[in-house]
């Protein structure tokens, strides 16, 4: 690697400090300061992103928490953004509400608490933002939007925030608006007044999570609602803002961005807006959707976290690019650090930004990373050329005294696999306030007068393996978390439930909660379901024992070969065995039930547990309820392959327990 130019010397790949001739940058206080450093962030949820993290066992947890939340290790990240679960499908899956029910509270469901307790141990400075992106059906009274009664919807997301200081000692620092069609004003304002109200005047908004406009216009017209406000929030702003915006004198904040597929593109993608939300666009926080990819790969979006841990059942996790790309800002600064006004693009490709503590600490951070490698999934990126380089940074101010910087590098090698990520280099000498280097493409730099930055590292995680073949869950309750280990519910919620009304072998099972459709951005099925195994699996037998509630519509599932979740559950094919309330049953080709494959009489009914049995062979597929074959050998072509999974035939109190699974 060569650094510099005729008049450098190349020491290695390490880095030596000359007059080298290349374009010029100051590095300057005495001109002002620039922005707040807010700091950078992860999502989890929007929807179910975190699902499968809960489920895997120590020590592996806690590592994969280390490297996402520990300071001066891995990402050491700043921000954790969550979803307030709404019962409802709002990407990847559902996640449970604190209020099923309008008379119903409980702040122990799904685990969102959880992560954010176990963040905070690893960083009591880090911030913490809920956002709801879906509500349960009550909060509309009747309609299918949660702002024609505000203040319900202010009430609950209230009862929260406080469930989350009464039951975990969470301080929440910030809450979101959902905004999918468009903001309501009167809710905003009513919110803010609930939460002075509440004391809980040190929560502050962030509105509109979505785009720069109409909010930008709003806040300038209405006096009440710019004081309310904190945070103009943005949804992939591509690193640009509005000038409107920038005059609103409100913090900007890119409060989703990446959504990218955590290969090296994802982490040079990450690298480029990290640096440019704020050249471009002056925004002082970005947080990545999502935060962990925890989910099973095949759903929508699959890797589209920081890091990957989607094997609970093997233990096996991969700390992806993005992890590092991040260190390189996060290590070396915190929020409340100001970036300076002598930042910017480098004449021939890439950027650069400098953030002070404003105590004599300085930190800059540089990127070249080309368009084909730092492309994000939205919104489409402009072609430019970024080109070989030499350039000199000209420390001036408060900083024309330091004589030496910290170097941290990183260089994605997309010919030869070669990749290097935070490594640290010797350390840079500045010689009469200046250091010069030579910057290759897709390279990203920390120069910094912080020493105590680390690339932490665990012992190697076990190796990747599919999910186990053969699989029971009898429901008994273990742990501290509301799901079964390994489901993902798609639309409704399935916890943990206690039977004291039955006596048998029955007490402990699996139930469904949902009974109203819930309020949200994505397309729930008319039907709950939970999806859980290998998306591969072809020849399979399914067993489970199901009891409806719903004396007259009640209906239950079991399912085989389901190649469908997310966002686009309602249009899941597989096969399907229901059995209904009213005696009869049917095999049907789709979650809506309409592709029948056979139907008849079973004797079922409600309040009454039966064992479903399902057998998928090739092309054929029956059938039993009881031990007694209901149907055998109905043809079907397609899906060929699918997970496994469980639901009913609506919003309905059901019950699950003694599950199988015998996958060939």
């Amino acid at each position: 690697m060569y650094i510099g130019n005729q008049c450098c010397v190349v020491l290695s790949i390490f880095l030596y400090i000359s007059g080298c001739l290349g374009e010029n940058y100051d590095i300057d206080d005495s001109l002002g300061l620039g922005q707040t450093f807010d700091g950078i962030g992860g999502l989890s949820g929007g929807g179910a992103t975190s699902r499968l993290l809960v489920n895997y066992e120590e020590p592996y947890r806690s590592q994969i928490l280390d490297y996402l939340f520990k300071p001066k290790f891995g990402a050491s990240l700043q921000i954790l953004k969550v979803e307030i679960g709404g019962d409802a499908q709002t990407t990847d899956g559902t996640e449970p509400s604190h209020m099923h029910y309008e008379d119903d509270e409980n702040y122990f469901r799904g685990y969102e608490w959880w992560l954010m307790v176990e963040a905070k141990k690893r960083n009591p400075n880090i911030t913490l933002i809920g956002l709801p992106w879906a509500f349960p059906g009550w909060v509309g009274n009747g309609k299918n939007w949660p702002y024609d009664f505000p203040d319900i919807t202010a009430s609950y997301v209230v009862a929260w925030i406080h469930g989350a200081k009464k039951y975990h000692d969470l301080d929440i620092d910030y809450i979101g608006i959902w905004n999918e069609k468009s903001f309501n004003v009167k809710y905003i304002k009513l919110l803010r007044y609930l939460l002075d109200k509440r004391g809980l005047e040190k929560v502050k908004i962030i509105a509109s999570d979505d785009l720069w406009e109409p909010i930008t216009s709003a806040v300038f017209a209405d006096k009440e609602l710019y004081d309310a406000i904190e945070v103009l929030g943005v949804h992939y702003p591509g690193t640009k803002t509005v000038p409107r915006a920038l005059k609103t004198g409100k913090k900007l904040w890119s409060s989703e961005d990446y959504s990218t597929f955590n290969d090296n593109v994802g982490g040079g993608c990450w690298a480029r807006i990290l640096n440019q939300n704020y050249v471009n666009g002056k925004m002082t926080a970005t947080i990545s959707w999502n935060l962990v990819a925890s989910y099973y790969e095949n759903l929508p979006f699959g890797r589209d976290g920081i890091m990957t841990a989607n094997e609970p059942w093997s233990g096996n996790y991969v700390v992806e690019s993005p992890v590092w790309t991040t260190a390189h800002t996060t290590q070396f600064t915190e929020p409340g650090w100001t970036y300076l006004q002598t930042v910017g693009h480098f004449t021939h490709g890439g950027s650069y930004v400098a953030l002070t503590d404003q105590r004599g600490n300085l930190s800059i951070i540089t990127e070249t990373m080309t368009h084909d490698h730092s492309v994000c999934i939205r919104p489409p990126l402009r072609p430019y050329n970024v080109t070989v380089q030499n350039v000199t940074f000209n420390l001036k101010g408060t900083f024309a005294f330091i004589s030496q910087l910290d170097v941290w590098h990183s260089k994605f090698d997309f010919k030869t696999d070669k990749t290097v990520l935070f490594q640290k280099l010797d350390p840079v000498k500045v010689i009469g306030g200046s250091f010069s280097i030579e910057l290759d493409v897709d390279e990203i730099y920390t120069f910094t007068t912080i020493t105590n930055g680390q690339r932490g590292t665990y012992p190697d995680p076990p190796p990747s393996a599919p999910f186990p073949k053969s699989y029971r869950d009898d429901f008994n309750v273990s742990g501290n978390f509301s799901e079964a280990p390994n489901f993902a519910d798609q639309t409704g919620v399935f916890e943990y439930f206690t039977n004291l009304t039955d006596p048998g072998p029955h007490v402990f099972t699996l139930r469904q909660v949902v009974t109203q459709r819930p309020i949200t951005w994505a397309a729930d099925a008319d039907q709950t379901i939970s999806v859980i195994g290998d998306y591969g699996w072809h020849d399979i037998m399914v067993s489970c024992d199901v009891y409806m509630e719903a004396v007259q519509t009640g209906g239950v599932f079991i399912a085989a070969r389901v190649d469908r979740g997310g966002g686009v559950i309602r249009s899941t094919r597989g096969v399907f065995f229901w059995v209904y309330a009213d005696g009869t049953y049917k095999i049907t080709n789709d979650l809506r039930g309409l592709a029948v494959l056979a139907k008849g009489s079973a004797g079922t009914r409600a309040r009454t547990w039966y064992t479903l049995t399902l057998r998928v062979q090739g092309n054929y597929a029956s059938a039993d309820l009881n031990g007694y074959s209901l149907w055998k050998n109905a043809v079907l072509l397609n899906p060929l392959h699918g997970w496994v999974a469980i639901g009913t035939s609506s919003f309905q109190l059901a019950q699950f327990d003694n599950f199988v699974i015998e996958a060939e």
